[in-house]
């Protein structure tokens, strides 16, 4: 998935504006960085790319502070919500920060813990707003916001930054990151240990070995802003989440984008296409299996009516044609069936209460209507219960009873 990296510029955002840029496709190479004005910044809403926010070093602040327990507690979170800590947050740093709390935007380390000391990034909120703002009024929507450098990659290392005249020596020390000034004065003073590594830019680096006395390892500023990506860190937090849905569809369609353009994954997305037609060929072909059994059943239940009672040409509902010939043969043969009135009487008198008398009976169609007999509805639910099995169904209509034949399951 290809990924713009966009450095925030400082206010007034205009024409002229310089925004340096880094371009790569898998988030490990460069494939294109430059500087241009905001108009000429490559275009990836067509091609599937996403827009990343660097924010220079010059413009954070680190922090490290001690969450008092139970503040990233699930309960905490859901009586409050992210107000709620970023007030304690604002506690926490209040002695700590020249300007208004209300002033400035705040961002946690990934995978925060109350156990230990967490670290905290703090910056402009007005000037991130509108850097990030410009950049999605030119069709270049942020899908994330991520730092220059953070504090645990400086944990053995010296970055030796900028051209020369404006140079700066980026290193962790006293629980903030720090960006000095690059000096004979200021490399004594931050001391670094022998066994630190010093990663300067080309055009810095003979300078850097002659402060540093030591090797220096080159790194081009495109390459350092390939590595801030690859980070898991992102400043867009609290009010910043990029109104919460919109962000959250934004980061899955940027991921499966990656998984179905990316090479990395190519091995992957042939799996799960292999899994999915394996699967489909297997639910077609049971489908088809269960089918013919279904089919065979059938057309043994027909072969048995056509077998039985060869003056069946037509087939249409096998059980319903099945009783409807053997109801013929019995009313032929004389032999009693169960649509027969003395029939229906013997089974409810199989199913009648004792002492329980009877007023009137009518029988029509094979419907049987007792009247002048009282039953309780539960009596008359489990008497149905009992004749189901005979083929029948007692139910209360009005003031009368009901016996009715029911296909026998």
């Amino acid at each position: 998935m290809t990924t713009l990296i966009v450095t925030l510029s400082q206010a007034p955002w205009d024409a002229a504006t310089l925004y340096d840029y880094v371009l790569t496709p898998d988030g490990s190479t460069v494939a294109e960085h430059s500087r241009v004005p905001l108009a000429l910044l490559p275009q990836l809403e067509r091609a599937g790319g996403v827009v990343v926010a660097l924010v220079p070093i010059r413009q954070l602040s680190w922090h490290q502070v001690q969450l008092p327990v139970g503040a990233l507690s699930r309960s905490f979170l859901q009586e409050g919500g992210e107000p709620r800590l970023r007030a304690v947050l604002e506690g926490l740093l209040e002695d700590r920060l020249l300007d208004e709390t209300a002033q400035l935007h705040f961002a946690m380390e990934p995978a925060a813990s109350a156990d230990g000391p967490v670290w905290v990034a703090v910056c402009d909120r007005a000037w991130l707003r509108g850097a990030l703002h410009v950049l999605e009024q030119s069709g270049r929507p942020v899908s994330r916001i991520v730092p220059e450098f953070t504090p645990q990659a400086l944990a053995d290392e010296f970055h030796v930054i900028g051209e020369p005249g404006d140079a700066s020596v980026v290193c962790a020390s006293r629980g903030s990151v720090v960006a000095w000034p690059l000096s004979v004065v200021s490399v004594g003073l931050l001391n670094p240990p022998d066994t630190a590594a010093v990663v300067a830019e080309p055009v810095m680096a003979a300078l850097a070995e002659q402060l540093f006395k030591r090797p220096v390892t080159l790194q081009q500023s495109a390459q350092r802003c390939v590595q801030a990506l690859q980070s898991s860190w992102d400043l867009a937090q609290f009010d910043l989440v990029n109104s919460g849905r919109a962000r959250t569809w934004k980061r899955l369609s940027a991921g499966m984008l990656g998984f179905a353009r990316s090479s990395r994954w190519r091995p992957a997305r042939v799996a799960l296409l292999s899994l999915l037609v394996v699967n489909l060929v297997g639910l077609n072909a049971w489908a088809w299996k269960e089918q013919s059994r279904i089919n065979a059943k059938r057309a043994a239940i027909n072969e048995v009516l056509t077998s039985t009672f060869p003056s069946v040409r037509v087939v249409v509902d096998a059980p319903i044609q099945m009783a409807r010939e053997v109801a013929l043969v019995q009313r032929g043969t004389g032999a009693p069936s169960r649509h027969d009135l003395d029939v229906m009487l013997d089974a409810f008198g199989s199913i009648a209460p004792e002492n329980s008398a009877v007023n009137a009976v009518e029988f029509v169609a094979g419907e049987l209507r007792l009247k002048g007999i009282q039953l309780a509805p539960e009596y008359v639910t489990q008497a149905s219960f009992k004749l189901q099995p005979l083929g029948y169904r007692l139910t209360v209509e009005k003031e009368s009873l009901l016996l009715k034949q029911e296909a026998v399951p």
